[in-house]
């Protein structure tokens, strides 16, 4: 989709400034102050047009986490709302942290990244329709931007908005790895697949520099312990070698999520994730390794994407995909809101037909969170995609079944020693890291 220009560029400008006014009137209704900066729940890069986009970083700046494979080539960089429309800088001030969003009205977005000691890593799920019972995220928040993220809600629970604080006020569990290793190696664990990244990619740009997902598939390898990885992000082939060992010994399968092949639609959509076509180039690029992957078509949006369903199938078998899968858009708690407000932004002419559509997908609600139903839908309108897709997958001979991987080469960790703080400071100090402290 064009960047807004003319008329289009100040219509998006003038509902900005219509939402920044409800929400300065609502805050002022509660007791706040009017003047306040608003709180409001919208992914920033749908609105940024014209003279309010800032040049995108070079490729490889020290501006830093730019990943040179978020647009098709080195015009798409400057677009007005392309996926590079900020600056990623280093642990910034705490206190800026928790201040609340705004939607932009000029200049540059920053991406701050701040660190974390987890006190543990591991999370348990007990979800039926969940196909793993544990994973890690060595990141909170993510710089992808998708629109459509139901993991957007869970910035809330740290003080932060599931909109604009979600992408750019990132955190990272600085001690993932060691936090893990602890959790491996006590006396009780029970090994079984690790899905690595439920709740963040972990291959978004920041990894880059910070290596944590390295880190844990290094720690996979050590001790033989089976994971599953889902990203949207090229940056994966950054460790071909340690997925390849993992693979040798079936302990790894790689899920890419691939939404469209219309390169121009990801970028608002999902603005600083790869590519499409460079998406499906990590496939081949995995497979031809040796490495099993799987393809994610998730979310399926009506009126969107859905008619690139069999065309995104198509084109990973060809490259080597061994199995897929999809969801159903759903729209959890502020979802909701940052959904409509990119969809009325970007797709006016069919919003309400989209928005009408998924209701009839969820029994007349925007989502549905029941077992079973929440990420396939019920109704006419999911079983025809339903459908399509199980046509599509007997036509291009995928398989059905999830691949089952070993558990069978696990060994405990060695526990690390521990270090204590005074250590962990002086350690930093030489390192010139200590403003991560």
């Amino acid at each position: 989709m064009p960047p807004y220009t003319g008329a289009d560029a100040g219509a998006a400008r003038a509902l900005t400034e219509a939402l920044q006014a409800a929400a300065r009137a609502a805050n002022e209704a509660c007791g706040g102050d009017p003047n306040e900066a608003p709180v409001v729940f919208f992914p920033r890069r749908a609105f940024i047009t014209g003279a309010d986009a800032a040049p995108m970083d070079a490729p490889g700046s020290a501006s830093g986490g730019l990943d040179t494979d978020a647009a098709d080539n080195a015009a798409g960089l400057t677009r007005p709302g392309a996926a590079g429309n900020r600056e990623a800088v280093g642990a910034g001030d705490p206190a800026a942290l928790g201040r609340p969003s705004i939607l932009p009205t000029g200049g540059a977005l920053k991406t701050t990244v701040k660190a974390e000691q987890a006190r543990k890593l591991l999370s348990r799920n007990d979800s039926p329709d969940i196909p793993f019972d544990q994973a890690v995220n060595p990141y909170r928040g993510c710089e992808h931007g998708c629109v459509y993220c139901y993991a957007r809600p869970t910035h809330a629970y740290l003080g932060y908005s599931p909109g604009l604080d979600f992408e750019t006020r990132l955190i990272a569990k600085a001690n993932a790895v060691e936090a893990l290793r602890a959790e491996l190696a006590k006396p009780g664990y029970k090994v079984s697949p690790i899905n690595i990244g439920s709740a963040t990619d972990v291959y978004q740009p920041i990894e880059r520099t910070w290596k944590l997902t390295r880190g844990l598939l290094e720690l996979m390898d050590e001790t033989g312990h089976p994971a599953t990885l889902v990203t949207k992000n090229s940056l994966i082939e950054r460790d071909l070698d340690v997925l390849q060992r993992l693979a040798e010994r079936n302990l790894i399968t790689v899920y890419m999520s691939i939404t469209t092949l219309d390169s121009a639609m990801s970028r608002t959509l999902e603005p600083r994730a790869s590519a499409p076509w460079r998406r499906i180039q990590t496939v081949r690029t995995l497979a031809r390794a040796g490495i099993p992957v799987s393809v994610n078509v998730a979310p399926v949006i009506p009126f969107i994407n859905d008619d690139a369903l069999e065309q995104i199938l198509e084109q990973s078998a060809a490259a080597g995909a061994r199995s897929a899968s999809y969801t159903v858009v759903r729209l959890p708690w502020e979802v909701k809101d940052v959904f409509e407000a990119w969809l009325h932004a970007h797709f006016p002419d069919r919003a309400q037909r989209v928005l009408h559509r998924i209701e009839d997908m969820r029994s007349g609600r925007l989502n549905d969170p029941d077992f079973g139903t929440r990420m396939r839908g019920t109704g006419i309108w999911a079983d025809l995609i339903k459908q399509r897709f199980q046509v599509a997958m007997r036509r291009l001979s995928f398989r059905a079944e999830r691949p089952v991987l070993s558990c069978e080469h696990f060994v405990p960790p060695q526990q690390a020693p521990r270090v204590s703080r005074r250590e962990q400071v002086e350690q930093a100090r030489r390192e010139g890291q200590l403003d991560l402290f």
